[in-house]
């Protein structure tokens, strides 16, 4: 028996004895671990026996953060909502605060970043009250991390800029880390990939001399996007190897399945498709396997998008309508706005033009309702659509 599995065993009996302290504690450091390594689903039977003493927040938030990275968005919800109101009885004030963020990540998952930036805000001031520098600097990069998702690249950098000295100050190397990916990122979705990757480097360079193996090949990862983003595919292709390597040896699951998308995503782009289809289809397997309906909805999307480029229409739009199915039940609106829209370009390719009109009003329905900024674009495509039905028609 391994050690692990030795720890597991202490806890079923810990458990079974009523024993809540040491089951409590048990369950929280193997919870950890198991989180670290993508046992997400080890995670929520490991949380929800240990439910079984009764409500107690570290628990419900363990539990809401392996739901959470296996796209079961709104039962992660659901847990984080109960911690949260645990936390508050208790006036737990960092452990609600780490409760609003939890809750504002999974807003920003299901696409609705003006609710996360909310939640992400109410946070701010409670790690300020209990004295949690590290707790401020995590809840300012949150909040950045919203801004960025709302393409608001001057204001995530703002927060960013504030949680970097607090890193310093604290010696949070880790957190520094963290930060300087962040500055990173909003460059690289700003379109300045150079600065993006000095911003990187520097993370790099952080990551290494502290050991921080996964850290490391998330790094990796986030420099071989801004390679491709300033069109270097080789430098790029070799940044995701060496990220995969790494993820691989830290047993990184759901990483692995990220730098495999992305190499596959690569391949497609210079036109070698079938080792696209290759990767894609490797990554879909991990994110099928650990349960990550989300991820493998985007990579099936991937797949579908080089499908339709190889004329394979029935194929592609197979994949799509299984992308829709998954985006419609986690909730996330925006990413089916454009799924619903991809949807009918491709019935248009097919000469299917009511399915095309039916899928596209949906869009553009949607979008409207939740204020997409891209409703005038998704509108205008509806009013080509419906002129080209009437063309149909006349010529029929």
């Amino acid at each position: 028996m391994t050690s692990i599995e030795q720890v597991v065993e202490v806890h079923r009996l810990a458990v079974k004895g009523r024993e809540t302290a040491i089951a409590r504690n048990i369950g929280g450091w193997l919870a950890t671990v198991w989180l670290r390594g993508s046992r997400f689903t080890d995670v929520i039977d490991l949380a929800r026996l240990t439910l079984t003493l009764g409500p107690h927040a570290p628990a419900l938030n363990h539990l809401g953060g392996a739901q959470s990275s296996l796209g079961r968005l709104q039962q992660a919800l659901s847990s984080y909502e109960q911690a949260l109101r645990l936390y508050q009885e208790t006036d737990d004030r960092g452990g609600e605060a780490a409760a609003l963020n939890n809750i504002g990540g999974v807003f920003e998952s299901l696409g609705d970043r003006r609710r996360a930036l909310d939640y992400f805000q109410r946070a701010l001031p409670l790690t300020r009250d209990v004295g949690g520098r590290e707790g401020e600097a995590a809840a300012l990069n949150n909040i950045g991390l919203a801004y960025d998702g709302l393409g608001e690249w001057q204001r995530a950098l703002e927060y960013y800029q504030q949680a970097l000295p607090i890193s310093r100050e604290t010696g949070d190397s880790a957190g520094e880390a963290v930060t300087l990916s962040n500055i990173g990122l909003a460059y690289r979705h700003s379109g300045d990939p150079q600065r993006a990757l000095d911003h990187y480097q520097q993370a790099l360079s952080i990551q290494r001399d502290i050991g921080d193996r996964a850290g490391e090949a998330t790094t990796l990862n986030n420099i071989g996007l801004a390679h491709d983003g300033l069109g270097d595919r080789p430098g790029a292709l070799d940044y995701y190897r060496r990220a995969l390597s790494l993820r691989r040896e830290v047993g990184d699951r759901q990483g692995e399945a990220v730098t495999l998308a992305n190499i596959g995503v690569l391949l497609g782009d210079v036109g070698e498709n079938e080792r696209a289809l290759e990767f894609l289809r490797k990554a879909l397997s991990i994110r099928r396997e650990i349960g990550d309906r989300v991820g493998a909805a985007t990579t099936l999307n991937n797949i579908g998008a080089i499908l339709f480029g190889l004329g394979d229409l029935d194929g592609a739009r197979e994949g799509m309508e299984e992308v829709l199915e998954v985006v419609v039940d986690v909730g996330d609106r925006s990413s089916e706005v454009v799924v619903r829209s991809n949807l009918a370009a491709l019935l248009v390719e097919m000469g299917r033009m009511g399915e095309a009109l039916e899928f596209q009003r949906g869009a553009v329905d949607l979008a409207e309702r939740m204020g997409h900024p891209a409703s005038g674009a998704l509108r205008r495509y509806l009013d080509d659509i419906e002129q080209a039905a009437r063309e149909n028609e006349g010529r029929s």
